[in-house]
C-alpha cells in the first residue's frame, strides 16, 4: 500500500486541476502564456498519475476498473467484479 501522504498529494492535485481547468482553457484559447505560467504547476492535468483506488499503487493500473492488477485479480477471483470470469478452455 502506498504512503498516505502520497495518496493525499494526488487527491490534492486532482482538486487543483478541477479548480483551474476552466481558467487554463481560457488562457490557452487567448494565447496568454505569461498568465498561464503564473498558475500553480499542480493545476495542470499532466501532473496527475493514475493510482489504484484501494491501495494507491501507481503501477499496473487498469483504467477500466480503476484498480491495480493485484487487487483486480483478487477481486475477480473472489467474484466481486461482475462479468469477470477466469478464462478456461
Amino acid at each position: 500500500m502506498a504512503k498516505k501522504s502520497i495518496i493525499a498529494r494526488e487527491k490534492k492535485r486532482e482538486r487543483m486541476v478541477q479548480k483551474y481547468a476552466e481558467l487554463r482553457k481560457q488562457l490557452k484559447e487567448t494565447g496568454d502564456w505569461d498568465a498561464l505560467d503564473k498558475l500553480p504547476r499542480n493545476g495542470s492535468a499532466v501532473r496527475l498519475h493514475n493510482r489504484c483506488q484501494l491501495t494507491g499503487r501507481p503501477k499496473g493500473y487498469m483504467r477500466r476498473f480503476g484498480l491495480c492488477r493485484v487487487k483486480f485479480r483478487e477481486m475477480a477471483l473472489s467474484g466481486k467484479i461482475p462479468g469477470i470470469t477466469k478464462a478456461s478452455w
